[in-house]
């Protein structure tokens, strides 16, 4: 069976590029606090989204709708209308985190396919077991911790689908369970959507220098011939311990599994995810197409051709994460 491709959209036009650049599912949210990329100018309104789902489907693509925050105690109505409506207007999935809103789409929606987010963070086998037999999740989106071998067991031994993300940012923290920038700004990514949200980030030039800050905290200082990164914690510069700055959590390099698509086939993976739906629909473009192309190839004949993707990759540096960790 041949991967699915399955390519991020932030907005209308991105999930159009996405799908005209070869994407077999597109996935996207709502303009709302349910869905873990709540930033100002991305995101989907119904109508929007029901546009969306027909030019998708019109195509023989598909649309996932990601619902991947977790409910806020006494509040629940924006997550289940989310789920009600993703149904209604003909999702072909949706994506989750939340224990409870996978009971509830489970018993409201019996024949919506359920997709298990990587804000669950279900690592091993044991976890994924659990979610498959009480909600009927057909797929896991495994959280970027995890080698081939390990990815390799977990197929085996729990026979639902595995989607792994391929290219795009890397998160160092365990997905669904960062409060880094909740601490700084009071917004959680795990509630309200956002890491890192813009309304806290500034700018401020000093001599020569650039600085990023994330509400009351310096996160970086540029020097004059140095790219500006934005300012999220994980991809800060700190003095600690009585060293010179630098980055303490993760430098700012991309994803880039594509070398290890044999390796990920012979692991039972069923689809490849670009992360990226804060990106522009030229950048989605251009990675999905590069991406459409180079699964195209290892399809006919087995080999990954060498691509280039240097132009797009955060801090013009690859690697390929924890899929090759030696550590323990």
């Amino acid at each position: 069976m041949a991967f699915e491709l399955i390519c991020p959209a932030g907005t209308p036009a991105a999930l159009r590029a996405a799908v005209d650049a070869g994407a077999d599912a597109v996935y996207c949210g709502f303009r709302d606090e349910t869905n873990a990329r709540n930033f100002p100018g991305l995101n989907f309104s119904r109508e929007e989204l029901g546009e969306a789902v027909r030019y998708a489907h019109a195509r023989d693509r598909k649309v996932f709708v990601a619902i991947n925050t977790y409910p806020t105690a006494g509040n629940l109505a924006p997550w289940h209308k989310a789920v009600d409506d993703a149904a209604r207007l003909g999702a072909d999935a949706v994506i989750l985190a939340d224990l409870g809103l996978l009971d509830y789409a489970a018993r409201k929606h019996p024949s919506l396919r359920l997709h298990l987010s990587v804000q669950a963070s279900a690592a091993n086998a044991e976890a994924v077991t659990l979610f498959r037999d009480a909600f009927g999740v057909q797929r896991v989106v495994l959280p970027r911790v995890l080698t081939v071998a390990d990815i390799k067991g977990l197929t085996a031994e729990t026979g639902v689908e595995v989607e792994v993300f391929v290219f795009g940012g890397l998160c160092p923290m365990a997905e669904g369970r960062c409060s880094l920038s909740s601490y700084a700004t009071g917004l959680s990514p795990n509630k309200q959507g956002v890491c890192s949200p813009a309304s806290h980030v500034r700018y401020e030039p000093r001599g020569n220098e650039l600085i990023s800050r994330l509400g009351d905290f310096t996160i970086n200082v540029f020097g004059a011939d140095e790219p500006a990164g934005y300012p999220t914690l994980c991809k800060g510069r700190f003095a600690a311990q009585g060293a010179d700055a630098g980055y303490l959590f993760e430098e700012p390099t991309s994803l880039n599994a594509l070398q290890l698509l044999p390796e990920l086939k012979k692991a039972g993976v069923h689809a490849l995810k670009i992360e990226g739906r804060q990106r522009g629909k030229a950048y989605i473009a251009s990675v999905v197409q590069t991406y459409r192309k180079a699964l195209d190839a290892f399809e006919r004949n087995g080999k990954v051709p060498n691509v280039d993707l240097d132009a797009v990759v955060e801090g013009a540096r690859e690697t390929a994460g924890a899929y090759q960790k030696s550590w323990r």
